[in-house]
């Protein structure tokens, strides 16, 4: 049985996750300094708080790890980027990137979109609130940051280098990938499907609670998480529930919560945690009203 349930995870969600790493891999070689220049060029235009926007969706473009997002808005805060267009950047760079987003196509439609929808939501929910409430005073401190950036594509053969990439892709990621696996073939081995479905749908309120709490401790990498997803799907939970969980997880994800604390003092750290739960809560439960 367990064998059985193995094979089919790995049939339904391997193609996903191969597309994400080769997907991830030509973004960072191919796109990634014309995805930092054009916040730069934004600069230059007359957005004023609509600026939010597109740096939102730049973030989710990125393809950097947190390590490499931040001394990116180290360089765009020197270049005189506003704060609130930061905000949106990192915020939607901690919830999403390219190789993530093609992972979660394995959820289905409706997830994918929820999942881009709500990442973008939140970054520029960020920029705006950052516009509000420190529109005279700074949010970030980049004084004390020491550059610690996760991107090492430096070879000068543009192939060895999108190739090296493909490779720490796998490295960095096959043992989460099997790992999510394993956690979902024992979860559908030994847990009742009825349980699920009582936790996740018909108590929906709970379920989006109980699902933005789990993803505090269980997210450790976005593509160990799908195959966890994919079966909590099948087996009720509901789909406000899924956007709680993929908003709190990659937000409060160690290292993640490691690179932030960088650049953020205790009290704008808090405001973080809570700002990040407090949407995943109140946007799931908006999922569920209108789905």
């Amino acid at each position: 049985m367990f064998k059985h349930y193995f094979y089919i995870q790995i049939k339904e969600i391997a193609p996903f996750w191969a597309i994400g790493i080769i997907l991830g891999s030509l973004i960072s070689v191919f796109a990634k300094n014309k995805i930092d220049s054009s916040l730069k060029k934004i600069k230059d235009t007359r957005l004023n708080i609509l600026g939010i926007v597109p740096a939102s969706l730049l973030g989710v473009a990125s393809p950097l790890c947190m390590y490499g997002t931040i001394p990116v808005a180290v360089s765009f805060s020197k270049c005189g980027i506003r704060q609130d267009w930061l905000a949106a950047f990192i915020m939607s760079s901690v919830l999403l990137n390219p190789q993530l987003l093609a992972y979660s196509a394995a959820l289905g439609k409706t997830a994918f979109i929820v999942r881009l929808v709500l990442c973008i939501l939140c970054g520029i929910i960020a920029g705006l609130l950052i516009n509000i409430f420190y529109k005279d005073k700074n949010f970030f401190d980049f004084s004390t940051f020491n550059d610690t950036s996760c991107d090492r594509d430096t070879d000068t053969n543009i192939m060895i280098r999108l190739f090296k990439n493909i490779g720490r892709n796998i490295k960095a990621t096959t043992p989460y990938f099997l790992l999510g696996i394993t956690i979902a073939v024992l979860y559908k081995t030994y847990m009742p499907a009825e349980t699920t479905s009582h936790l996740f749908e018909t108590q929906r309120e709970l379920g989006v609670l109980l699902a933005a709490g789990l993803g505090i401790p269980l997210y450790v990498c976005g593509g160990g998480t799908i195959p966890i997803l994919a079966e909590w799907l099948r087996t009720g939970m509901s789909m406000g529930a899924a956007g709680a969980f993929m908003i709190t997880g990659p937000a409060t994800k160690i290292t993640n919560l490691a690179a932030m604390k960088m650049v953020l003092n205790l009290k704008n750290f808090i405001l973080y945690l809570l700002f990040t739960i407090f949407f995943a809560i109140a946007s799931g439960i908006l999922i569920n009203i209108i789905l």
